[in-house]
């Protein structure tokens, strides 16, 4: 995956000062396509910044302010922001709300810090991000039948189980190696919470030839 000539422009609104500076270093050192342009502790702060509208916006479930988090999103979708939110907790019903009111990304707080750069980036392509453990909360209905896969999860998936060593799956989807080695820790997860064992690479590769993410070739289906 090309970097694209453009960094995707973020704005990160969070009022946990802590937080908000540690996420705002870490992002600017660690993601060379991703701009931090403003960092800000309430809602109307970001309405009011000089950068808005930016592209993505990383927002935080819990500001003190009365404002629903459905207005909030939905006001950023109209300004052709997307969003994506993140908690501290995981109650399946809000997580529902904010999805179904145009979130594209959904992160716990303590979800490691690749994957938020990754939810970003899922964002800014327009593809659904959802932090492993809330997945497995709101599709905890779904264990026994097959889980449900981002599509960067089900690349992954394909060229793993195709064959492909970690290393060459990183550098083929633009991503780094810690990052992919993430991807299939959820991929796993989600796999185990369903009742299917795909803890080593051929359990996983017989895995995605039945759920038809790969062809019985190894090559990758529709993908």
């Amino acid at each position: 995956m090309a970097t694209p000539a453009e960094p995707i422009r973020l704005a990160l609104v969070d009022d946990h000062r802590m937080l908000l500076s540690a996420l705002t270093e870490w992002i600017r050192n660690a993601a060379d396509d991703i701009a931090m342009v403003t960092a800000v502790t309430t809602w109307p702060e970001l309405l009011t910044s000089p950068a808005f509208p930016v592209d993505v916006v990383l927002l935080d479930l819990d500001l003190k302010d009365s404002i629903p988090v459905s207005l909030k999103i939905s006001t950023l979708k109209t300004a052709g922001v997307k969003t994506v939110v993140m908690s501290t907790y995981s109650e399946p019903n809000v997580v529902r709300e904010a999805l179904g009111a145009g979130a594209l990304g959904y992160l716990v707080k303590s979800e490691d810090a690749a994957m938020i750069v990754e939810a970003i980036r899922a964002a800014q392509r327009g593809e659904q991000y959802v932090s492993a453990e809330l997945d497995l909360a709101i599709n905890s209905g779904d264990v026994g039948g097959v889980p449900k896969l981002s599509a960067q999860e089900r690349r992954v998936m394909a060229l793993y189980g195709g064959g492909e060593p970690v290393k060459s799956v990183a550098y083929q989807l633009g991503i780094s190696e810690e990052t992919a080695k993430s991807y299939l820790k959820r991929i796993r997860e989600k796999y185990r919470v369903a009742g299917f064992d795909v803890g080593t690479k051929v359990a996983l590769r017989k895995r995605a030839i039945t759920d038809g993410i790969i062809v019985q070739d190894g090559s990758p289906h529709g993908l």
